[in-house]
């Protein structure tokens, strides 16, 4: 057994300082680097490398080297039972060398690829809970001569350090990716879906204020995707890698919405019984979304007032302020002037939310985004219900466009969800290729009362719709598109100038 007992006060200080350096970057590469580097410092060595296991090419890579020819070594493979280091990847024991001459199996092909003459070497694995992550190895003492016993138990004992640091380093790595996808994929959750001149002004007013920290005013009908909007202006700033909270105002009552909102002090009312943070202090640097923001009470709006002016909350049964860096975006579907009137919402309170409001437009105003939605929560829908991903029948098309979904975005969802069970069927799998059909749809839309078109602009939204839905489903090819629709390329054309129908950039 050798442990550091046996190192003199020297060598124990550079293991200390070692330690110190590969452990303070999380990152693999500049971890692997340090590791390189700082071998060859504490055991006097002309030269080390990092050998890294590649598990599923069953490959040795070399990830780092430090010392005459590093350079061409890096990134060099070779079989993973290759050489000496491929014996200590197998074994999981150091392993000493004095003289290279006289070891059949150190690999010489690498000594003579880059022109380095290798005398003595040491080669020290690098395992974590039984995973053989890769080797160490030290060539050439400085002081010439060979290594010995001792240095061999010396390099273990930096092995093992120099183990925990690669351990940490993948796995912050593997994090560090997941998160990327993660973010990816929640981007992709929040587009904003719609081309209609309605949305296309939404998206080109939140890329205009994303990047700033001003305060956003989001106005609109329930159910128009205010809280979508919202995370996409958080997703556009600067401030996107950091918290986004979510309160929906209306949700909870007056006392645990001041608690939720700004935390509160142990003792601080009955059931206090430790300190609580806030949803501000918990979204500390990042965004922070209050829906339904008209539904706060007149005394807690009064500390919100503050955060907006001081930028720093009290909580609840506290006595000392706390610094708040935290982008506030409101949302409501009521008239705050007449909440203001009636004495329900405060007037200083709403000059400072209204710093840029932007108007979600309700469906019924966008009508020509139906299809392109449909075909985005479809997708989503179909992950959810584990099935194929619907198409959607022309009449099914029509008679979306022709509704007005007094419950907007939320309530095409939920048409959408059961119109999928439906067209899927009993005892179906989910993977047969299905369609959603007229019949699929809910009465008021496929017969009822929402059937009945009653006027122009009813009628223009339904042609637009459809028209809009050939042209997106042929890439489109507008011959392709007339074709689908039992109509001529003219006609198309003429149908798509009238409507103003523009391919997306």
């Amino acid at each position: 057994m050798y442990g550091t007992s046996d190192l003199s006060a020297e060598t124990l200080a550079a293991l200390v300082d070692a330690s110190a350096v590969i452990n303070e970057t999380r990152e693999l590469d500049e971890t692997l680097d340090a590791i390189a580097r700082t071998a060859a410092a504490v055991m006097r060595a002309e030269a080390s490398s990092v050998i890294m296991f590649d598990k599923a090419r069953k490959k040795q890579v070399f990830r780092a080297a430090v010392g005459d020819r590093a350079t061409q070594l890096v990134g060099m493979e070779y079989d993973e039972d290759a050489g000496v280091s491929g014996m200590v990847m197998r074994t999981g024991r150091p392993t000493i060398v004095g003289d290279v001459t006289r070891e059949d199996s150190h690999f010489k092909e690498i000594d003579q690829l880059v022109g380095f003459e290798t005398r003595s070497l040491i080669v020290a694995p690098l395992t974590s809970k039984g995973d053989r992550l890769g080797v160490v190895e030290l060539i050439n003492p400085i002081q010439g001569g060979e290594f010995t016993e001792k240095d061999m138990k010396l390099a273990q004992v930096f092995a093992n350090l120099a183990a925990i640091a690669v351990t940490n380093a993948k796995l912050y790595d593997r994090l560090r990716k997941d998160n990327r996808g993660l973010r990816q994929e929640m981007r992709s959750q929040n587009e904003m879906i719609g081309t209609s001149p309605g949305m296309q002004e939404v998206r080109d007013l939140i890329m205009r204020v994303a990047s700033s920290s001003a305060t956003v005013l989001l106005l609109g009908e329930t159910g128009t995707g205010k809280e979508l909007a919202a995370r996409f202006v958080h997703a556009n700033s600067a401030r996107s890698e950091r918290p986004f909270i979510a309160v929906n105002c209306a949700a909870l009552p007056r006392t645990l919405l001041e608690s939720e909102l700004f935390g509160h002090e142990a003792g601080a009312f009955t059931g206090a019984t430790g300190r609580k943070l806030g949803r501000f202090e918990l979204a500390d640097g990042g965004t922070i979304f209050l829906d339904e923001v008209a539904e706060i009470a007149p005394d807690v709006q009064v500390k919100l007032l503050r955060v907006l002016q001081e930028k720093e909350i009290v909580r609840v049964g506290g006595a000392s302020a706390i610094a708040c860096d935290v982008r506030v975006i409101a949302a409501t579907n009521r008239n705050l002037s007449e909440e203001m009137s009636a004495g329900r919402f405060r007037d200083d309170l709403f000059y400072r939310l209204n710093v840029f409001p932007i108007e979600i437009p309700p469906l019924r105003n966008r009508k020509e985004d139906i299809p392109l939605l449909a075909e985005h929560i479809l997708k989503h829908l179909a992950g959810e219900l584990k099935m194929s991903v619907p198409e959607i029948g022309q009449e099914a098309v029509a008679a979306l466009a022709r509704y007005d979904f007094p419950g907007n975005i939320r309530e095409l969802q939920n048409t959408l969800e059961r119109a999928c069970l439906l067209c899927r069927g009993a005892g179906e799998t989910g993977d047969e290729p299905t369609t959603i059909h007229l019949e699929h749809l809910p009465g008021e839309l496929n017969g009822g009362q929402a059937a009945q078109i009653t006027s122009g602009s009813v009628l223009a939204a339904n042609e637009k719709a459809i028209i809009t839905n050939a042209l997106r489903e042929s890439n489109w090819n507008q011959t392709k598109a007339a074709q689908t629709l039992g109509i001529s390329r003219d006609n198309i054309r003429y149908r798509m100038k009238k409507y103003d129908i523009r391919r997306p950039e």
